[in-house]
């Protein structure tokens, strides 16, 4: 066995790592989310941001947008020249996803200041495009409600996840130095 764990090594140490940083990341913001109460920023400061920012950019490209507090759950309703398409959810904001991306990267860690640009700007470009998403995601639900399904569940979490794998795929070829122990 411990020939074995020597052997992967390497592998043994990357999930390791990769589990305890998420682990953590993940109950830090488990306790974010218990402890927002809503009372300045609803439902939480991050999913309120999100709602205001989706909301400038669908303004931005000529249409009418509105969101207000959720009356029945802890979301935020967004219209679509008043007609009602989505609501931003926590889920929504993009946390989850940075934190699985930040937990992949240091656990594929290079050097520090390499590491640590990347984090930021990988975890800043997630954020961006979660924007984009939700904008887009919201006037294709307005002018294809028919739609909802495909949009919702496949195209547009396929573009969030599948830029976190290319943002992943870069780190591992280009500036992790575990490339260069295999190699």
């Amino acid at each position: 066995m411990k020939a074995l764990l020597l052997k992967y090594k390497s592998v043994v140490k990357f999930i390791l790592t990769f589990l305890t940083v998420y682990v953590v990341l993940t109950v830090s913001y488990k306790l974010y989310i218990d402890f927002s109460d809503g009372s300045k920023y609803y439902p939480d400061y991050f999913t309120n941001l999100v709602a205001k920012q989706s909301k400038s950019l669908i303004d931005a490209v000529g249409y009418d947008a509105q969101i207000s507090a959720h009356p029945n759950e802890p979301s935020m309703k967004l219209l679509v020249n008043s007609k009602f398409v989505a609501r931003v959810v926590e889920g929504c904001n993009s946390i989850s996803v940075i934190i699985l991306f930040v937990s992949f990267i240091i656990a594929f860690a290079g050097k520090f200041k390499a590491t640590f640009i990347y984090v930021l700007a990988g975890s800043v470009l997630i954020y961006v495009v979660n924007l984009i998403r939700i904008a887009i995601l919201s006037i294709g639900l307005y002018n294809y409600p028919w739609r909802r399904d495909i949009l919702h569940t496949v195209i547009f979490p396929m573009i969030i996840y599948g830029m976190v794998f290319l943002l992943w795929m870069v780190w591992v070829n280009r500036f992790s130095k575990k490339k260069t122990q295999h190699a």
